[in-house]
C-alpha cells in the first residue's frame, strides 16, 4: 500500500469539500443565517487545515495500483461524509452525530433516505447543503478531482474504475482527465437545462436549484415535507423526464454530441432501460387506474414513480405504499434493477442484468448443443469471461451483504417488509421503501446501530461494493 499517495489524495479531497461548502455559506448570507454561516466557515476551515497538512506529505513513489484506488475511494467517501455532517450538528439541525452522518451519507451517495420529519423548518443554508451533496456525489467526488488535477501514473483510471458505477469503465477519449471533464460538462449542462425548464414552470429559483441537484444526482432529497406532491403537473413531468435522462449511460450523450445518433441508440443497455421503463409504466398505470379520475393522471403518477425508483432518485408525488400489491411489487423489483452503468443512478444496473440473461441463454444453448461455440456479445463487442465472472461475483457479494444487513437491521424488532425494503432502499441508493420506511415516513425511528448498518449499505451500494469490502481486507493495508 502506497500510504503517501492515499493520504495526499485525501488532502485534496478535503480541500475540495471545503471549497464546495462555499455556495451553502453564500446561501446562508443571502438569507441572513449568521449562525449557519459560522458553522460552514468553521467546517470549511477544518477541511482546509487537515487538507493542507495531508497534501504536504512527501510521495516517494508514484506507483498507484487498483488497491490504492479502492482504498482511496472508500476513505474519501467516508471522510467527506464525516466532515459534511459537521454543519448539521453545529447548527443543531441534526444534533445526534449518528443521525447527522446518516443524512450526509444519504446525500453524498444520492440515496435520499432521511431521518428528518420536517425539512421545511431547516435553515436555507442547511437545505442547500443537504441537496448539494446529491449533486456532488452524483458524478463522484473523485471524478471531479480527476477533472482538475494532473495526477501521475495509472492513478487516473484506477480511481475512476473504483468510483464509477458498472461492470466496465470506458474512457470516452484517450486521456482520463479529459474524459472526466467531458462527463462533468454533460452533467452540468443537463442540470442547467432542468433549472431553466423548472423556472419556466414558475418554480422559485431556490426550489429549482435544489430540485435539479436532487434530480441530477438521482438523490431525491425533497425540500418540501410531501416531496414533489405540492408542485404542478408540469413540474412533476419535467422532473420525471430528467430523472430518466440522468439514469442513462453518459456514453449515450457523448455519442450524440459527436453526431453518432444511430450508434447511440444501438446501445443495448439504453434500449433495455427504455423498454423496462415503458413496460412497467404500462403495468402500473393499468393497476392503479381506478385510484385516479382519469387514465392520464394514472399514467403521469405511474411514470413519475417508475422513473423515480428505477433511477434510484426517490422523489415521490404520492404515498405509493397505499397502491395495490402488484404495483408495489413492481416498484420493489425496480429498486434492484436500477439505472444504466455510467449514469448517476444506483442499483444492480441494467447492463449486469443483460449480461446475466445472455450468460443464462448461452448455458442453455450449450446444454442442448455441447459442441456449439456461442460467444457473448453486447453492442457488437465480445463480452469477456472476466466481465461475466465480475458480474457473477458482484451479484454474489450483493446477496451476502443484503442478507446480512436485513438480519442485522431486524434486531430492532420491526416487521419484515420494513427491514427488507429499508435495506433495498439504502443498498440500491433509492431512499424510500415500504411500510415504516415508506415515502410518507422516514428512518428516524431506527436505532443507531441499525442506522450505521444502513450507512455502510449506502456507501457500499454507491461504490459498487468492493471498495468498501477492501477496507476490511488485511492484504490491502500491507506495504509493497
Amino acid at each position: 500500500m502506497n500510504y503517501a499517495i492515499v493520504f495526499r489524495l485525501l488532502g485534496y479531497i478535503l480541500l475540495c469539500e471545503g471549497a464546495l461548502m462555499m455556495p451553502a455559506a453564500l446561501t446562508s448570507v443571502l438569507y441572513g443565517e449568521w449562525s449557519v454561516l459560522a458553522a460552514f466557515l468553521l467546517t470549511a476551515a477544518l477541511c482546509a487545515v487537515f487538507g493542507l497538512l495531508l497534501r504536504e506529505i512527501k510521495v516517494s513513489s508514484n506507483i498507484f495500483y487498483m488497491r490504492e484506488g479502492f482504498v482511496t475511494t472508500a476513505l474519501s467517501w467516508i471522510v467527506i461524509s464525516v466532515m459534511g455532517a459537521v454543519p448539521f450538528v453545529l447548527t443543531g439541525s441534526i444534533p445526534d452525530p449518528v443521525a447527522a452522518l446518516f443524512e450526509t451519507v444519504s446525500g453524498f451517495t444520492t440515496t435520499g433516505a432521511s431521518i428528518l420529519a420536517d425539512v421545511e423548518s431547516l435553515p436555507k443554508g442547511i437545505l442547500f447543503w443537504r441537496s448539494f451533496t446529491h449533486w456532488i456525489g452524483g458524478m463522484g467526488v473523485l471524478v471531479f478531482l480527476l477533472s482538475l488535477l494532473p495526477l501521475t501514473g495509472g492513478s487516473h483510471l484506477n480511481l475512476m474504475k473504483a468510483e464509477s458505477p458498472g461492470p466496465q469503465v470506458e474512457k470516452l477519449v484517450p486521456k482520463v482527465q479529459s474524459t472526466a471533464k467531458i462527463l462533468y460538462g454533460i452533467y452540468f449542462a443537463l442540470t442547467a437545462l432542468e433549472v431553466v425548464l423548472l423556472l419556466a414552470g414558475r418554480m422559485p429559483l431556490f426550489d429549482a436549484l435544489l430540485t435539479s441537484f436532487g434530480t441530477a444526482g438521482t438523490g431525491g432529497f425533497g425540500i418540501k415535507n410531501d416531496s414533489m406532491a405540492a408542485y404542478s403537473v408540469y413540474i412533476q413531468v419535467i422532473v420525471t423526464i430528467f430523472m430518466i435522462l440522468f439514469g442513462v449511460n453518459f456514453n449515450f450523450y457523448f455519442l450524440l454530441l459527436l453526431g453518432k445518433v444511430r450508434r447511440a441508440f444501438a446501445i443495448e443497455e439504453v434500449r433495455g432501460y427504455i423498454f423496462i421503463i415503458l413496460a412497467t409504466i404500462g403495468i402500473v398505470s393499468w393497476d392503479i387506474h381506478n385510484l385516479y379520475p382519469t387514465i392520464r393522471q394514472a399514467v403521469q403518477q405511474a411514470a413519475f414513480q417508475v422513473g423515480s425508483i428505477i433511477t434510484t432518485t426517490g422523489f415521490s408525488t404520492c404515498d405509493f405504499n397505499s397502491w395495490p400489491v402488484l404495483s408495489r411489487n413492481v416498484l420493489v423489483l425496480l429498486m434492484f434493477v436500477g439505472a444504466c452503468a455510467g449514469s448517476t443512478g444506483g442499483g444492480i444496473k441494467v447492463t449486469r442484468l443483460i449480461i446475466l440473461i445472455k450468460a443464462i441463454g448461452k448455458e442453455i444453448r450449450q446444454a442442448l448443443h455441447p459442441q456449439v461455440v456461442a460467444p457473448l456479445r453486447m453492442d457488437g463487442k465480445l463480452i469477456t469471461h472476466e466481465t461475466v465472472r465480475a458480474t457473477n461475483v458482484f451479484l454474489s457479494a450483493y446477496m451476502i451483504i443484503f442478507v446480512a444487513s436485513v438480519l442485522l437491521v431486524s434486531l430492532d424488532g420491526n416487521e419484515m417488509v420494513t427491514n427488507f425494503t429499508a435495506v433495498a432502499a439504502t443498498l440500491n441508493n433509492i431512499g424510500p421503501g415500504l411500510e415504516l420506511v415508506g415515502p410518507a415516513s422516514n428512518f428516524a425511528f431506527l436505532s443507531s446501530p441499525a442506522k450505521l448498518v444502513l450507512v455502510f449499505d449506502m456507501l457500499a451500494g454507491r461504490l459498487e461494493l468492493f471498495p468498501m469490502l477492501v477496507l476490511f481486507t488485511p492484504d490491502a493495508w500491507r506495504r509493497f
